[in-house]
């Protein structure tokens, strides 16, 4: 009985502090870009504005959703319950110190979790029944399968570095020197692919609210929007840790707090970045988008990976195998 309890409470609980991790995201972007333009961003819900997530989440799940009469029943609330699904299963494998679940091959499940985000965007823009969310529904396609043949690169270039697909592997072979430091020009790239893939500025198409009236979720409202929401800083977040225990990892200690403490002060940096991304620059037109992976990116990480397999690198000091 114990056994059982342990495998419910668990995954719940994982479950409940990363949405609580999301929340708390939506108010610092909200904060941080306030400061950024010159105003206070959110101060009146609960002390320095702490609970406008909470009043936020509420707002959303208690209005009424709004289901188009010619959209499909089933697949249009599919859609965003499989989005947020994929997301919160997307953190299994992490090491953050212990993983839920662990697995020999945890970069490859999170790619093949990540490529299937795909199904939710063209499932909410097909059974939407509307002109607007196909559109936009079409774009996003477009640009997430095409970055995450960069993202899938260099995931490979990192794989014939390390010798190995598991996430804890990665971070004893970092014990030494940090991978960011061998391989920079891979992390510069990863880290705009990473940008594109969730989504976020100068990369929201996807969302743009200026062309395409917020893409392919615009039939959505209330509770199956805020589920789309959710999805996305929640990918936000796994994407940064996922960065970080690639290219930034925190060493291994006998005690586990200063490793999280480590983990999550570099994610937290990171996502402060993508946020003063979106405050500095203006979106892409979507041809320099494609221009800028298939054109640029896609040559320089088949040309390193190349590289990296003629002339393999040592991260612990010790002669590379050849």
């Amino acid at each position: 009985m114990c056994n059982f309890l342990s495998y419910l409470i668990n995954p719940i609980m994982y479950v409940i502090s990363i949405l609580i991790a999301v929340a708390f995201l939506t108010l610092l972007e909200r904060k941080i870009l306030g400061y950024m333009q010159l105003r206070k961003g959110p101060n009146m819900v609960g002390p320095l504005g702490m609970l406008q997530p909470i009043a936020d989440g509420i707002k959303l799940f208690i209005k009424e959703p709004i289901n188009p009469m010619q959209a499909s029943p089933m697949l249009f609330i599919m859609a965003p319950t499989l989005a947020l699904s994929l997301a919160l299963m997307m953190w299994t494998p992490m090491p953050m110190p212990y993983p839920m679940a662990d697995m020999n091959l945890g970069l490859l499940f999170l790619l093949a979790l990540s490529s299937m985000m795909v199904y939710t965007i063209l499932w909410s823009g097909w059974a939407s029944n509307s002109k607007y969310a196909l559109m936009g529904a079409l774009r996003a396609i477009a640009q997430t399968i095409s970055y995450e043949v960069t993202l899938g690169m260099i995931l490979l270039s990192v794989i014939m570095i390390t010798g190995t697909f598991t996430m804890h592997t990665l971070i004893i072979m970092q014990e030494h020197n940090w991978l960011v430091l061998s391989t920079w020009p891979l992390t510069m790239m990863w880290f705009v692919s990473t940008l594109a893939e969730t989504n976020r500025a100068p990369f929201d198409l996807t969302e743009g609210e200026s062309e395409l009236v917020s893409g392919f979720n615009v039939e959505y409202a209330a509770g199956p929007f805020a589920l789309f929401f959710l999805a996305e800083y929640a990918n936000i977040l796994m994407m940064n840790t996922l960065s970080c225990i690639l290219f930034f990892s925190p060493t291994l200690t006998s005690q586990t707090e200063l490793f999280t403490i480590n983990l999550m002060t570099k994610s937290t940096l990171l996502t402060m970045m993508f946020l003063w991304i979106r405050a500095s620059y203006p979106r892409f037109r979507y041809d320099q988008l494609m221009h800028l992976l298939w054109k640029q990116f896609l040559p320089a990480t088949l040309a390193l990976y190349l590289w990296y397999i003629s002339f393999p690198i040592s991260l612990s000091g010790l002669p590379p195998l050849n």
